[in-house]
């Protein structure tokens, strides 16, 4: 099953936020398990650089950029993309995005 996951769960993990950082461990658990197969937005990886870069400097940033490249798949944008999800029929912001982005079975987010 192809999983969407939010930069948010990505967040959760990598800076170990409480107290979502089990739930971002198990997630990640089963794509390191072959249980699922994870995807993220390609501008995940710049909104990790970055926040990753100011909260714990250069060096930690590149090694969590790298450790996402190592597990996990990209979903590129592009302007097909976008014009395909401007005339599906999905109403679901999390649908559309995991659909349209990398044909995703589900997005996992936290609210």
């Amino acid at each position: 099953m192809k999983i969407l996951i939010d930069t948010n769960i990505v967040l959760d993990l990598l800076l170990e936020r409480s107290p979502f950082v089990e739930d971002a461990i198990v997630l990640f658990e089963m794509v390191e398990m072959s249980r699922i197969q994870g995807y993220i937005a390609a501008t995940t990886l710049t909104n990790v650089f970055y926040i990753i870069r100011k909260a714990q400097g250069r060096e930690p940033a590149i090694l969590s950029v790298s450790r996402m490249l190592a597990g996990l798949e990209l979903c590129c944008v592009d302007r097909l993309t976008i014009q395909q999800a401007l005339i599906s029929n999905l109403k679901d912001g999390r649908r559309w995005c995991s659909v349209c982005l990398c044909n995703a079975q589900s997005a996992f987010r936290r609210s």
